[in-house]
């Protein structure tokens, strides 16, 4: 393994029932004003946010509230939820939702200690301060209950962008899996898709690949792989709920990236793409992508791809394992070709524009030229 350092400090509080005590472990925190984010009024008809609420009014912890927050987060929204921060003179962000949810909070939490706009960490400023981030996690995908990334989408340059800054750890991280039952089929297999590709990119890519971290990995898929099938045939399925909600966590949380040296998200990269101009679902750009950007990169590592196939699904050739993810993907529903995303052309051509100006960007454009990026969409109608 090559040398690392390894420092993740999230608390995760996992199991039924304890989002109830999110007021008690924000005060052993020393929070006494926070702004709670959120998404839809689900969270409210379902008396989730009543309960958290709750818990923090017996803490005496005040707060204010922000709704609306959208899947494929935007800039705008964030730019609001900072003011108010800021207007509160709030010391803590709590998120009460899914990944994009969270991805906001610490985006906001970043902004509300920021004179200047909240996009420029996004464009590189360093973060030099952060209120403290907490959150009731609603949905199995990102991984970002337990790690220090955030994804916003600038709405008005149509650019997906993120940060990453160990200020934006959250503090808590409350994983309760009975609250994760109530996500639609779609969602379930979009997350199922996202959780895989966090798992590949650094499989794939990366200079080095210790036999532990690999084992970590494909265990990690074929867990995602076996509850997912289990879940979509049991939805209150509980223990599948949790290894669901776990193997979400646990590939992007920093252990399947120890010791491996320089690895690439290309993947993601060009997914972020898609979803930025055409808003369409993260997890379902990214099933279309991965089976076609894998036949794609396949010649780069092909001894990788062999393994991945033999450990993931008992098959022989690197060819037979990315037909398998694909048949996969289209067994449980969720989209294999461009054509499902109802994608124009001409959109198709905007996003492979803006994919190979992100490439050039992280200086990957040496691999990732437009005509490469336009080849591996060609793979995907």
């Amino acid at each position: 393994m090559y040398p690392f350092s390894f420092h993740n400090p999230t608390r995760i509080e996992f199991g039924v029932d304890k989002e109830q005590f999110m007021g008690a472990y924000m005060r052993e925190y020393g929070a006494k004003r926070a702004l709670i984010v959120y998404g839809s009024e689900r969270v409210k008809q379902s008396g989730l946010f009543a309960r958290v609420a709750n818990g923090l009014r017996e803490q005496g912890i005040e707060f204010i509230e922000c709704g609306g927050i959208k899947s494929n987060p935007v800039l705008s929204k964030v730019r609001e939820a900072v003011q108010m921060a800021k207007d509160f003179k709030a010391d803590s962000v709590l998120s009460i939702g899914g990944g994009s949810c969270l991805d906001s909070a610490k985006a906001i939490a970043a902004g509300a200690c920021y004179a200047g706009d909240v996009w420029d960490f996004f464009k590189g400023t360093p973060i030099p301060q952060a209120l403290m981030i907490f959150d009731v996690i609603t949905l199995a995908a990102t991984g970002s209950e337990m790690n220090w990334g955030a994804v916003i989408t600038n709405e008005e340059t149509r650019q997906k962008d993120s940060i990453h800054d160990r200020l934006l750890f959250p503090k808590v991280s409350v994983i309760n899996p009975q609250l994760q039952a109530t996500v639609s089929r779609e969602y379930l297999v979009y997350s199922a898709a996202d959780i895989i590709a966090h798992s590949i990119e650094a499989y794939f890519t990366a200079e080095n690949r210790p036999q532990i971290i690999d084992g970590l990995v494909e265990n990690n898929i074929k867990s995602v792989i076996q509850t997912t099938e289990k879940l979509l045939a049991d939805p209150d399925d509980l223990d599948a709920r949790g290894e669901f909600a776990w193997a979400a966590t646990l590939a992007l949380n920093g252990l399947t990236h120890l010791g491996i040296g320089k690895y690439q998200f290309p993947n993601h990269m060009l997914e972020h793409s898609m979803s930025a101009i055409c808003d369409v679902p993260h997890g379902a750009g990214l099933s279309v992508l991965m089976p076609a950007w894998m036949h794609w990169y396949q010649a780069h590592n092909p001894q990788r791809f062999t393994r991945f196939a033999r450990e993931v699904f008992a098959l022989d050739s690197a060819e037979q394992g990315i037909q398998a993810l694909r048949a996969w993907f289209d067994k449980i529903g969720t989209p294999i070709r461009l054509s499902q995303l109802n994608i124009t052309d001409a959109q198709l051509e905007e996003i492979i524009e803006n994919a190979a100006q992100t490439a050039k960007q992280r200086n990957l454009d040496a691999l990732y030229s437009k005509a490469a990026i336009s080849d591996i969409f060609a793979l995907t109608r």
